[in-house]
């Protein structure tokens, strides 16, 4: 009977008890690992969160141009200026200070102000704006791609130098050593439906440095002729189609920037009349603000000469306060939104600028919602893109399907050249009876085209969503164009509702100071605050016409911008009149 404890046998027990033991270190191995990774980010993280205290000079914090060359820009810890808490100082503010004469100092415009008007915006933001140059950047790079894709297509010189040494080892001496030089210099031609032409001349120099031969040196140079044209796969358009896309691509980069310069106008002139809408509200409420303060001083002298209550006068002081904070939150959100209509258009922070105020009036369109859809069907440049990558991608599933076809190249060259000379004379000249020509086809069966087939579902299945997606569009396009249509519609509506209602307003106002004796401090205090709301509401509502017929005109690809940024006015449009 068999040992099974004896060296060298197989011993079941022994081997599982092996294996337990096995995965019970590389368990416990890999948790010891996983802790040490721990320590290491950790060190690392205290490390790095220390460096934040380091001291760095403001240019480099705020983006100082500097210079590439320094060793800065090179190191992985960046410095960062961060002071501890101690190192920073704190001023506290008085509390008596004059508030009110404070924020109005905020809104002070300065000497030097930039005067703009709705032109003048415009024309700066398209010399200045960030965003429209980096737009027209994006234009320029795919224009930039187009002239080196057609690089590709015109005759490619070329030229090398290589020099090899060869030493052989054997058993005569001394072991022959020698230099090898080739000299080439060749043209290459793409051919438009595929394949190419190149031409090469070869110069060789080799010389024996060293070794038995007694001759020093032997030189040879050959023309070769060549040329490669499929017939299958990879032939026809298919062959150009980088030179293609781009192509299309530099057209759909003019339609963007194109586009984006309509949306940019439109954008520009929405954020200025929003500020001139925010001065006339500023107008209101100060207005509105005398005549509460003109009620309140009133109302005070009869409540002293005893004629009112003194709930009267608390009633207009009251208003006065109320309208004294309102006017300061108008006033910084014009700040506010002055100082990022500035970033916008690319002026800095400092540059004082007075708005001046200024409208379109450009008369309401006479068109129906489904002649508007037309229009857009017909002008949009972002629909005519998408329309055009729908061919694309069509196309991309006639190329897809061409990858799977077999490999049928035709071939063939022509090489000149001359014997071996020891005369460079003689070497350099090219002996056209001493040719080789040789012409041949290669056909190559696809045994295996499996990712061919695959890229070829994907292409199909792109060139489907890219129907849908234009589809969607589509009517998309018309929707919106309706809908800018009926926002006209709506917008002239309520301008016409809230021009009589500050009329209403006004009229009562006049009635009131008519009979100023017979009115009470609320009634007064009620009409203002309806005056200020009507007249607010009418700005607004101004300012929404002028909007919706801008939105009309970029929705249904009518909007035509100038080369200074300006509006290019349609005929029919008229004039611009400043208020």
């Amino acid at each position: 009977m068999r040992n099974p404890n004896k060296r060298g046998q197989f011993h079941p027990i022994r081997a599982v008890g092996v294996s337990a033991m096995g995965l019970w270190l590389g368990a416990g191995g890999c948790v010891r690992g996983l802790e040490d990774v721990d320590q290491r980010t950790d060190a690392l993280i205290r490390e790095r969160s220390g460096l934040l205290g380091a001291s760095t000079s403001p240019s480099r914090v705020w983006g100082g141009a500097g210079n590439v060359d320094d060793p800065a820009y090179r190191r992985g810890t960046p410095g960062t200026l961060n002071p501890q808490a101690g190192e920073l100082k704190y001023d506290a503010a008085d509390e008596k200070r004059d508030i009110d004469e404070r924020l109005k100092s905020f809104s002070e415009e300065g000497q030097g102000a930039m005067e703009l008007n709705l032109q003048g915006a415009l024309r700066q933001a398209q010399r200045t704006s960030r965003e429209l140059l980096t737009r027209e950047e994006a234009y320029f790079i795919a224009a930039i791609r187009v002239l080196s894709e057609r690089h590709l297509w015109n005759p490619q010189l070329a030229a090398q130098v290589a020099a090899t040494v060869t030493q052989t080892y054997g058993s005569e001496l001394p072991t022959p050593t020698a230099l090898n030089v080739v000299n080439s210099v060749g043209v290459t031609q793409r051919l438009p439906f595929g394949g190419q032409l190149a031409a090469t001349y070869l110069f060789g120099l080799t010389d024996q440095l060293r070794g038995a031969a007694t001759d020093s040196y032997v030189q040879t140079s050959q023309l070769i002729l060549s040329g490669t044209i499929p017939l299958l796969r990879g032939a026809g358009d298919i062959a150009r189609e980088n030179l293609i896309q781009t192509e299309r691509d530099l057209v759909y980069a003019a339609r963007a920037f194109e586009d984006f310069r309509r949306s940019f106008l439109v954008d520009i002139s929405q954020e200025y009349f929003n500020l001139v809408q925010t001065q006339q509200e500023i107008a209101n409420e100060t207005e509105a603000l005398e005549l509460v303060r003109r009620t309140e001083q009133r109302t005070a002298a009869l409540v002293a000469a005893g004629r009112l209550a003194e709930f009267e006068k608390n009633i207009a002081s009251n208003e006065v306060l109320s309208r004294t904070a309102t006017l300061a939150s108008l006033r910084e959100r014009y700040i506010l939104s002055l100082d990022r209509f500035k970033v916008r258009l690319g002026l800095g922070l400092d540059q004082a600028v007075k708005l001046v105020p200024e409208e379109f009036n450009i008369p309401d369109p006479q068109v129906t919602p489904e002649e508007a859809g037309v229009l857009a069907l017909q002008y949009r440049l972002d629909l005519q893109t998408q329309r055009d990558q729908v061919e694309d991608s069509r196309r991309a599933v006639r190329n897809a399907r061409n990858g799977l076809l077999p490999d049928l190249n035709l071939s063939g060259s022509v090489t000149m050249g001359n014997s071996d000379s020891r005369s460079l004379g003689d070497a350099t000249l090219i002996n056209p009876d001493s040719n080789v020509t040789t012409a041949g086809a290669t056909l190559t069966i696809p045994l295996d085209r499996t990712v061919e087939t695959y890229n070829l579902r994907i292409a199909t299945i792109g060139a489907q969503a890219a129907e849908r997606s234009f589809g969607q569009a589509r009517d998309n396009v018309v929707v919106d164009a309706r809908s800018a249509v009926r926002n006209i519609e709506l917008a002239r509506f309520s301008l016409q509702i809230q021009e009589r209602s500050v009329q209403i307003a006004e009229r009562r106002a006049e009635e009131q100071e008519l009979k100023r004796d017979e009115v009470t401090a609320q009634q007064i205090v009620e009409t203002a605050q309806a005056l200020s709301r009507a007249r607010n509401a009418r700005d607004r509502a101004r300012t929404d016409l002028q909007v919706a017929i801008l939105d009309y005109l970029l929705r249904t690809g009518q909007l035509r911008v100038s080369r200074d940024g300006t509006l290019e006015r349609l005929p029919g449009m008229g004039g611009v009149e400043s208020k």
